[in-house]
C-alpha cells in the first residue's frame, strides 16, 4: 500500500502540467533565455514541506475461508501503522485471542474454537471447528451460501460468502521445454481447462511442489471476460512464498523429477476482487508512480480483509522426462 502524506512527480505533473511543459507566449523568446527562465522559476520556488500524518487505529484484520469437503478456518491479528518495523515479535503478539466466532450455513451455526500450532517453534493461533461439540459442526458445500459473525473485545463483525458450484475444472496437464533457458531440468507446466458458457466464473490456483506447501501464484485470480465458455490452454506458474525474495529469472518453472498438484478453485466475485485488489497493491510496493489501491474486503463492523469460499479441485502430475 501507498504511503499516506506524500506527492509523486505524477502528481504534480498531472495538476500542473504548464509547470512542466511550458508554451512560450512569444514564439520570438530564444531557447536558451526560456530555459533559463524556467530553472529560475523552479529554484526561487523551492520550499521544505513537511507533513504531519496522522496515527491510524488499529483495526482487526480477518482472514476467514470455507472450502468444499473443509471446516471453516479463521484467523484474527491486528493492524500496525504502516511505518511499523516489522519484527518476529510483533507478528506474533498479533494474533487476536478470545473471539466468539459462528460460521452458519442458514440451517446449523457453529462456535468456533481457538487453537495453536507450532511453525519453526512459534505458536501460529487460528479458529475452526470445536472438536469438542460435534453435533453442530459442518464442512463447506458446493452451491451454498454462508455467514461468518465475530465478536471481539466489544465490536461486532460480520460477512457473508459462496461456495460457487465447481463448473471450471482442469482437463489435463504437461509439460513443455523451457525455450533460451540453458538449464535443461526447467520446464513449464502447461493445463487445458473448459470454461462453461456464461460470465462471472471466477477462479484462484495454488501449486504444490513435492513435499510443500499449496502456494498461489504471483498472479492467481483470473476472471472469464476473454475465455468465456471456450476450452484452451495455458501456462501455469509456480506459486510462491510472498514472504520470501522472488527470483524473476526462475520465476514460474518447475523441474524435471518435480510431483506437481495443482488447486483451482471456483471463488464467488467478492473473494475474486478482494485477492485482485490485494495482489495488485502487492506489486505496487516500493513504486512512487503507482496509483492507491484500496483492497476490496468484505468485513462488516470496520474490520480488514475477508471471509471467502472455495469450491476446489486438484490435479496432480510427475514431470517425468
Amino acid at each position: 500500500m501507498d504511503k499516506a502524506g506524500g506527492y509523486s512527480p505524477a502528481f504534480f505533473i498531472n495538476q500542473y502540467p504548464n509547470l512542466f511543459f511550458m508554451r512560450p507566449l512569444l514564439r520570438k523568446v530564444s531557447t536558451c533565455l526560456l530555459v533559463l527562465s524556467v530553472l529560475t522559476g523552479l529554484v526561487s520556488c523551492e520550499k521544505s514541506v513537511t507533513f504531519k500524518l496522522n496515527e491510524a487505529a488499529n483495526q482487526l484484520v480477518v482472514e476467514a475461508t470455507i472450502e468444499n469437503g473443509q471446516p471453516p478456518v479463521v484467523t484474527l491479528s491486528n493492524s500496525y501503522s504502516y511505518f511499523s518495523t516489522i519484527t518476529r515479535e510483533l507478528l506474533l503478539n498479533s494474533f487476536v485471542h478470545g473471539a466468539q466466532i459462528v460460521v452458519s450455513d442458514g440451517t446449523r451455526a457453529q462456535t468456533l474454537k481457538e487453537y495453536a500450532y507450532k511453525v519453526a517453534g512459534n505458536d501460529i493461533y487460528y479458529y475452526t471447528i470445536d472438536s469438542t461439540q460435534l453435533s453442530n459442526t459442518f464442512v463447506g458445500e458446493l452451491n451454498k451460501a454462508y455467514t461468518l459473525q465475530i465478536k471481539s473485545n466489544g465490536s461486532t463483525y460480520q460477512a457473508a460468502t459462496t461456495i460457487p458450484p465447481l463448473s471450471k475444472k482442469i482437463d489435463s496437464l504437461w509439460w513443455i521445454k523451457s525455450v533460451n533457458n540453458p538449464d535443461t531440468n526447467k520446464v513449464i507446466l502447461m493445463s487445458k481447462l473448459t470454461d462453461p458458457p456464461g460470465y462471472g466464473n471466477y477462479m484462484r490456483y495454488y501449486t504444490k511442489t513435492n513435499r510443500g506447501p499449496y502456494l498461489p501464484g504471483l498472479n492467481s485470480v483470473y476472471d472469464d471476460q476473454v475465455i468465456d465458455g471456450t476450452t484452451y490452454n495455458v501456462q501455469v506458474d509456480k506459486g510462491v512464498d510472498r514472504n520470501q525474495n522472488i527470483d524473476f529469472e526462475d520465476y514460474g518453472f518447475f523441474n524435471i523429477g518435480d510431483t506437481v498438484v495443482v488447486k483451482l478453485s471456483n471463488i464467488d466475485k467478492t473473494t475474486y476482487d478482494f485477492w485482485r485488489t490485494m495482489e495488485y497493491s502487492y506489486s505496487s510496493i516500493g513504486n512512487p508512480f503507482s496509483s492507491p489501491t484500496k483492497v476490496l474486503g468484505n468485513i462488516q463492523g470496520g474490520a480488514l480483509g475477508y471471509f471467502g469460499g472455495y469450491a476446489s479441485q486438484f490435479k496432480s502430475i510427475i514431470l517425468k522426462r
